[in-house]
């Protein structure tokens, strides 16, 4: 009998050494550390942004353990490309080719990253408001394509887009920002939809 109490104890002390191992060699939940949101002109794109802020703010405060986390988030916006010429028909089985002066693509281009600077200085308000970690990216391209190639580049943890609520035959003709990252990005997506308006 005291051989099979000695033998218990010995089992009882081999299974909390056993706990104590497991427990030191648990993995470690992974926190998202990389959040990237996508800001256009649409007020769907800023009610994203603000959903983000108001959810994901304690991973993307910016205190020195959030810092050493790395918990960060990128507020990316992406110009269209300007076209250097325009075609048009110009009368019976032709079409002509109109190039824009030098000075109409230097106009265009500064009107365009005065727009993307005074978009992103909102969205910087926003999160500075809340002391989030933010930095910003402009990108010139297709939306779509140029979006996921940050997200992977970057290796983003979480894309945020926002929801434009385009009608069936809008979406059909020009596609969606949200629905073509959703099935290309590589890293999990959260589309925000906006509340319903309502009407009284």
């Amino acid at each position: 009998m005291a051989e099979d109490q000695a033998t218990a104890g010995k089992e009882t002390s081999a299974v909390e050494k056993q706990q104590e191992t497991t427990e030191a060699e648990a993995p470690t939940l992974t926190i998202t550390k990389r959040m990237m949101v996508a800001i256009d002109e649409s007020d769907s794109s800023f009610y994203a942004l603000q959903w983000v802020i108001d959810h994901f703010s304690n991973l993307l405060m910016t205190t020195e353990a959030a810092e050493a986390e790395g918990g960060l988030l990128t507020v990316v916006h992406v110009q269209s490309p300007f076209h250097h010429f325009a075609a048009f028909p110009a009368g019976p089985g032709g079409a002509t080719a109109v190039y824009a002066s030098s000075s109409m693509i230097d106009s265009v281009k500064k009107t365009q990253q005065e727009a993307s600077a005074a978009l992103l200085s909102r969205a910087l308000q926003m999160c500075l408001a809340k002391q989030i970690r933010t930095e910003t990216l402009v990108l010139e391209g297709d939306a779509k394509d140029m979006i996921c190639q940050a997200v992977e580049q970057m290796h983003v943890d979480l894309l945020v887009v926002g929801s434009r609520g385009l009608g069936k035959i809008r979406r059909a003709f020009i596609g969606s920002v949200s629905d073509y990252c959703a099935h290309h990005a590589n890293c999990p997506i959260l589309i925000v939809k906006p509340p319903k308006e309502t009407t009284t």
